[in-house]
C-alpha cells in the first residue's frame, strides 16, 4: 500500500503544479491581448484553482466512482468554506465588498440548495441520482453565473496593471498551458485510482477518502491563493476566490460530471450538504455581526473549529462502523 500512498501524493503534486502552470500560461496570454486583470482573476484564475476538482471528477465519473465524485465536490466546498476561510480569517479579519455579501454568498447558498433538491428529487427513474438532464440544468445555472460575472466586469473599473505581473512569450505560455493540462490529467488518474486502492486496503469507504484526502488535496490551490491574498491585505480576493470556487464546483464540475455519466447519489451525503448549507448561512450572517461586511477573527476561528469537529466526527463514525 506504500506505493499507492506515494502515487496518491505524487498525483496531488501534479494537480497543484498543473493548476499553477495553467493559471500562469492563461494569464500571460490574456495580458498579451489586453484582457483586464479583473477578468483574468474572475475567469482564468478561478478556473485554474478548480481544475484539480474538475479533472478528478471527470475521471472518477468516467470510471463510475460515484462516491468520489460527490465527496470531492462537497468535501472541497466544505474545506474551502470552513478551513480555508477559517485559516485566512484567523490570520487577518476579512473585509469584503457589498456585491460579495449580497450577491456571491447568496448565489453559493442557492447552488448548495439546488444541488440538494436535484439529488433528492431526481428526474431519473432509477432512484436518487444526478442525471444528464440535471447536469444540463446545473450547466445552465453556471452559464447564468458567468453572465453575472460578465455584467460585473462591465461595471468595474480597470484594476492595477501590476496585479498579474506576468511576462512571457506566447509560445512559452502555450507550453505552460499544455504541460499544465498533461500534469492535471496524470495527477487526476493517479489520485482516483490510488485513492480507490487505499480505501479498499484500509477497509474504509471511498466517501471518507474523497471527503478528506482528495478534497483537501484538490483544494490546495485555493488555500495557496487565499493565504497569499490575505497576507498581501487583498481580503476581497481571499473571500471571492472561495465563494466563486464553491459556485464553480457545484454548477460546472458536478454538471459536467453528470453529463458524462449519470451519478448515483447516496443519501448519506445529505449530512455533508447540510453542513455546507449551514456554513454558508453562517458566513452570510457573519457579514452583519460584529463589524459589517467583515469576517471577524473569532468568527473565522469558529469556522476552523467547526471543520476540525466535523472531520473528526466523520472519521469516528467510519471507525465505529
Amino acid at each position: 500500500m506504500l506505493l499507492q500512498v506515494l502515487l496518491l501524493i505524487l498525483g496531488l503534486v501534479f494537480l497543484i503544479k498543473g493548476a499553477g502552470l495553467l493559471v500562469d500560461g492563461g494569464s500571460a496570454i490574456a495580458k498579451k491581448y489586453k484582457v483586464s486583470n479583473l477578468a483574468i482573476g474572475l475567469t482564468i484564475v478561478a478556473f485554474g484553482t478548480s481544475a484539480p476538482e474538475l479533472v478528478v471528477n471527470i475521471i472518477a465519473s468516467y470510471n463510475g466512482a460515484n462516491e468520489i465524485v460527490f465527496a470531492n465536490v462537497i468535501g472541497s466546498n466544505n474545506f474551502n468554506l470552513f478551513l480555508i476561510l477559517g485559516l485566512t480569517g484567523a490570520i487577518s479579519p476579512l473585509i469584503v465588498q457589498s456585491s460579495t455579501v449580497w450577491k456571491e454568498i447568496p448565489i453559493s447558498l442557492i447552488a448548495a440548495l439546488i444541488l440538494f433538491l436535484l439529488v433528492n428529487f431526481s428526474f431519473s427513474s432509477e432512484g436518487l441520482s444526478l442525471s444528464r438532464t440535471e447536469g444540463f440544468i446545473l450547466i445552465l445555472f453556471f452559464a447564468a453565473f458567468i453572465y453575472y460575472v460578465y455584467t460585473q466586469l462591465r461595471s468595474e473599473e480597470e484594476v492595477s496593471e501590476n496585479e498579474f505581473p506576468i511576462q512571457a512569450s506566447l509560445s512559452r505560455s502555450w507550453v505552460r498551458i499544455i504541460f499544465g493540462l498533461v500534469l492535471l490529467v496524470l495527477g487526476g488518474r493517479f489520485v482516483v485510482s490510488n485513492a480507490v486502492s487505499i480505501a479498499s486496503a484500509l477497509g474504509v469507504s471511498e466517501k471518507i477518502i474523497g471527503l478528506t484526502i482528495i478534497a483537501a488535496g484538490t483544494s490546495l490551490p485555493e488555500l495557496a491563493t487565499s493565504v497569499s491574498a490575505v497576507i498581501k491585505k487583498n481580503n476581497d480576493i481571499a473571500v471571492g476566490n472561495i465563494v466563486g470556487s464553491n459556485i464553480f464546483n457545484i454548477f460546472f464540475i458536478l454538471g459536467a460530471s453528470s453529463i458524462l455519466r449519470p451519478i448515483v447519489f447516496d443519501p448519506v451525503f445529505n449530512f455533508d450538504i447540510y453542513i455546507l448549507i449551514g456554513g454558508t448561512v453562517f458566513l452570510f450572517v457573519a457579514m452583519f455581526t460584529g463589524q459589517k461586511k467583515k469576517l471577524d477573527r473569532w468568527e473565522a476561528i469558529l469556522l476552523l473549529l467547526g471543520y476540525l469537529t466535523f472531520t473528526g466526527y466523520l472519521i469516528w463514525m467510519e471507525v465505529s462502523l
